[in-house]
């Protein structure tokens, strides 16, 4: 692709009465591909946790901690600032991307030197060695943020989707093989580098753009003032998501770090391979409709019911069969972690409703707003942190439910002020979904209860078989309660989306049929 034209203006943007089915044509490609991703990273797990031991995965994941937080700079901030902004062109873009290159490379070169403090801070000399080698991929991932963010922008969604599946299979491969051979902590060390280096080479060849040399260009001010704003949020929320392994790695361990950061891992799951990877499609689609107000509610709106039928389904499920879940990815060795998981469970759904939020601000032109909120979230998650924190693990993990569960109501309040829109809407839309996860759950795990010849089936196959059966009860019953509860509306909707991604003719029969059976 090539972005601008010989006059340095951007081509690419969808026409206004065209956006909405290619929007919801790119997110149907992006579940597609984060479901291949998925795939990968299941394989991936599954494998690597019978090759490492918690404490490499511990060790890997203080670095990362830091790594991702200054690795993000420009990717949560900039990406945004040219998706939102109504006109873009190469001057602007080619300004940015000397300012995103600039601050790469400062924070590569603080977090090289910082990795002897962060090994003595929590008594791992190993951690120095990950610092020094991963403080790199922060330079090599600011190479590539303005050509994926234009890639987004026009939509293109394809290319991204295959240079993210190329990057991850490479990534897994180069970890498994380096496992094999021994390697222990390095194998995650090098796949993380590996993954940094082919996404920015595949950016550049999807984008075909070359910057230019920095020039004076009017809005660039105002877009590095928006992008600050919003990597402001990202570092308050990427402090509440990532004090918890701070906290866990400082009082317990690497080890038990190792149990807790893969059942959190499983509890983001979710958001990370479907919606974050989504929201930009999002933010892209709702930007453009920001002054039609009643057009941008009702299609919010209408997301939001859709995720909600969704997500607390899956949210349900997982609680139930989360300890089996883990025997199977990760094996008998880690145990710990399915405990942990499910005190996570019950706040996968509410997670993922709750961050739609930044949707609101960041479309409407909000990122102070958004900004002011995330200090809000660090404050109130941190203290549930530190009030859980001599429970364990377990304890963090019941934190993260109750946080979420706290939070979810003024957050909506407070992004929906600008636009009016109320707290009522919001709730009518999702409430009938999370009462009828909650009272499934109840009556699946009644049922299930009952066939006692799965509770003594052994390993692995014993696993797989409660997972299949109880997720088997929970879909019946659920599909049933939001039949009964909410007619036929919520499985219109989903033929009426599926059409428009233009899988219609796949699944619509499958709700028809479940509709008449009803």
């Amino acid at each position: 692709m090539r972005p601008f034209t010989d006059t340095g203006s951007f081509h690419l943007d969808t026409d206004h009465d065209k956006l909405p089915q290619v929007a919801l044509r790119s997110a149907g490609l992006t579940v597609v591909s984060q479901g291949v991703i998925l795939a990968v990273q299941m394989f991936a797990t599954f494998t690597l946790a019978r090759l490492l031991t918690p404490h490499d995965f511990g060790l890997v994941t203080i670095v990362t901690t830091f790594t991702g937080l200054l690795g993000s700079f420009g990717l949560n901030g900039i990406t945004e600032a040219v998706l939102q902004r109504e006109k873009i062109n190469r001057f602007l873009a080619s300004n940015l991307f000397w300012i995103n290159l600039a601050q790469g490379l400062v924070l590569t070169l603080v977090l090289a030197a910082s990795g002897s403090l962060i090994a003595h801070w929590f008594r791992e000399p190993l951690v120095a060695q990950a610092v020094f080698a991963m403080a790199p991929t922060i330079l090599v991932s600011s190479t590539s943020v303005l050509h994926l963010a234009l890639l987004k922008r026009a939509m293109r969604f394809s290319a991204i989707s295959i240079n993210d599946i190329c990057a991850r299979v490479l990534s897994v491969f180069v970890s498994i093989v380096l496992g094999l051979l021994g390697w222990g902590y390095w194998a995650l060390v090098v796949g993380v580098i590996a993954q940094a280096v082919s996404t920015s080479i595949g950016a550049w060849a999807m984008c075909q753009w070359i910057p230019s040399f920095p020039r004076r260009a009017k809005g660039t001010a105002a877009m590095v003032r928006f992008s600050l704003s919003v990597y402001g949020h990202f570092i308050t929320s990427y402090g509440a998501r990532n004090v918890d392994n701070v906290l866990v790695g400082l009082r317990f361990g690497t080890i038990s770090l190792g149990f807790y950061k893969k059942a959190y891992d499983l509890f983001v799951l979710p958001t990370n391979q479907l919606l974050s990877p989504m929201s930009a499609v999002v933010i892209g689609m709702l930007s453009r409709l920001s002054r039609e107000q009643q057009q941008y509610k009702r299609h919010f709106l209408t997301g939001l019911s859709v995720l909600s039928f969704v997500a607390m389904a899956v949210s349900a499920d997982l609680t139930l069969v989360g300890k089996d879940v883990i025997r199977v990815v990760l094996g008998p060795n880690w145990e710990a972690t399915g405990g942990i998981f499910t005190l996570f469970g019950p706040a996968i759904g509410v997670m993922l409703l709750y961050n739609t939020h930044s949707a609101l601000h960041l479309s409407l032109g909000k990122p102070d707003r958004w900004f002011r909120w995330g200090l809000i979230e660090f404050g109130t998650t941190v203290l549930f942190f530190i009030l859980a924190l001599p429970w364990g693990p377990e304890g963090i993990a019941v934190a993260w439910s109750a946080s979420y569960a706290v939070l979810i109501i003024p957050a909506f309040w407070y992004a929906g002020r600008p636009i009016h829109l109320g707290l009522g809407p919001i709730l009518a839309v999702t409430w009938k979904y999370i009462l009828a996860s909650v009272l499934s759950g109840i009556t699946s795990a009644a049922i299930v209860r009952e066939l006692h010849v799965l509770e003594g089936m052994p390993g692995i196959l014993g696993a797989e078989v409660r997972i299949v059966t109880t997720s088997s009860v929970f879909l019946v019953v659920y599909l049933s309660v939001v039949r009964i509860g909410c007619g036929r509306e919520p499985f219109t909707q989903l033929t009426r989306l599926f059409g428009l991604l233009g899988w219609k003719e796949k699944f619509s029969k499958s709700f028809t049929v479940f509709q008449s059976a009803s």
